[in-house]
C-alpha cells in the first residue's frame, strides 16, 4: 500500500496542491476520479499542445514502464523492509506516470487510443494500456529486464539522479500542471536515491561477492546513460517554450551527483560505449528492445481482454 501523506491547510501555495496530496488514490483503475479534476489544463500561451503532450508522454512512460520493472521485485527482495521500499518506490512512479498520461491526454486529446464506443477506461488508462511498444516513448534504461539486487540499486540510482535533476528544474514550468507534479515528484525522487545510494555504498564497501556483482551491474548499464541525456527534437521545442527541460542541460549534475557516490563507494565511472540505437533512433523515437513489447503483452493483457471492463 502507499504511504499516505497528509497536509495542513496553507502548506501548498499554488492552485494545484491537490495533486500534491491523496497518494492512496495514485494507482490505475476506473473506480477513481479524473485526477485532474478542477485543474486548469490549460495549455500556456506559446507552447505547442501536441508537443506538450509528446513531452508528458515521454515521462511518463519513464515512470511507467520502470514501474513495472521494480514492481517484479516485489517479495523477491532480501528482507522485508526493502521489499517495502521498492514497492513504495514503484508505487510513486506509478502515481507519476498517471498525472502524466492524464496531462498528456488533456493537451492532445488525439494522442489517446480509440476504444469501442461506451467504453468506461479513463484517458491515462488506454495510454498505458492500449499503445504498443512503438508509441512508447520511454528511454531504454527503465525497460531492460531485472537482474539481481545489485542491478536494480544500481539502475534507480541512476535513474532517480537523472529524473530528480529534470523535476528540480520541471518544478518551474510555464504549465501549472508540471510544476505542480514535478514539485511532488522531487521529494519523492530524493527519497528514492539516498535510499538506493546508502545501499550502493553498502554493497560496494561489503563483501568481495557483493562488490563483483555491483561493479558487474554498473559495467552493464552504464551504456544505457547516454540516452538518457541525449536531446529529444520534442524535448527542445517544450524546454525552448519554458515548459519542459532539455536532458542535456542537466548531465553535468547527475555525473557529479553519480560520481560523488562512487568516489565515496571506491568505484571507478564506467567506460563504455552508449548502446546503438536503430538507425540512430532509440527510446524516445519508439525504439525500444525486445524486452519492452514482452513485457508490455504481460502488463496489458488483461485490459486488452476487456476493454468494456469495470475494475
Amino acid at each position: 500500500m502507499a504511504e499516505v501523506h497528509t497536509h495542513t491547510e496553507g502548506e501548498h501555495d499554488n492552485a494545484y496542491a491537490g495533486l500534491l496530496v491523496n497518494d492512496a488514490h495514485w494507482a490505475f483503475g476506473t473506480d477513481f476520479e479524473d485526477p485532474l479534476a478542477g485543474v486548469d489544463t490549460t495549455v500556456p500561451e506559446g507552447v505547442d499542445a501536441a508537443e506538450l503532450a509528446a513531452y508528458c508522454l515521454m515521462l511518463g512512460d519513464d515512470a511507467l514502464v520502470f514501474s513495472q520493472r521494480i514492481s517484479e521485485w516485489c517479495s523477491n527482495a532480501p528482507d522485508l523492509e526493502e521489499d517495502i521500499a521498492l514497492a513504495n518506490i514503484a508505487l510513486d512512479l506509478l502515481g507519476q506516470a498517471r498525472l502524466l498520461l492524464a496531462r498528456a491526454a488533456a493537451a492532445d486529446p488525439a494522442a489517446v487510443p480509440q476504444l469501442p464506443e461506451g467504453s468506461p477506461v479513463p484517458d491515462e488508462d488506454r495510454l498505458a494500456f492500449f499503445r504498443d511498444d512503438l508509441h512508447f516513448r520511454n528511454v531504454r534504461l527503465a525497460e531492460v529486464p531485472n537482474g539481481d539486487f545489485a542491478e536494480i540499486i544500481t539502475r534507480i540510482l541512476i535513474f532517480s539522479t537523472w529524473r530528480l535533476a529534470l523535476f528540480e528544474r520541471l518544478a518551474h514550468s510555464r504549465d501549472a500542471v508540471l510544476a505542480a507534479v514535478a514539485a511532488k515528484g522531487v521529494k519523492e525522487l530524493s527519497y528514492h536515491r539516498d535510499f538506493v545510494g546508502r545501499w550502493f555504498l553498502t554493497l560496494a564497501q561489503g563483501t568481495e561477492e557483493s562488490r563483483r556483482r555491483l561493479l558487474s551491474a554498473l559495467d552493464g548499464l552504464w551504456p544505457l546513460t547516454a540516452e538518457l541525456f541525449a536531446t529529444h527534437p520534442v524535448e527542445r521545442a517544450v524546454a525552448a517554450s519554458g515548459a519542459g527541460v532539455d536532458p542535456a542541460s542537466v548531465q553535468e549534475e547527475v555525473l557529479s551527483v553519480l560520481d560523488h557516490v562512487f568516489d565515496a563507494s571506491g568505484v571507478t565511472r564506467p567506460e563504455a560505449r552508449p548502446l546503438a540505437g536503430v538507425q540512430g533512433k532509440t527510446g524516445r523515437d519508439g525504439r525500444h528492445t525486445e524486452a519492452l513489447s514482452l513485457m508490455l503483452a504481460e502488463m496489458q493483457v488483461v485490459a486488452r481482454a476487456h476493454p468494456d471492463g469495470l475494475w
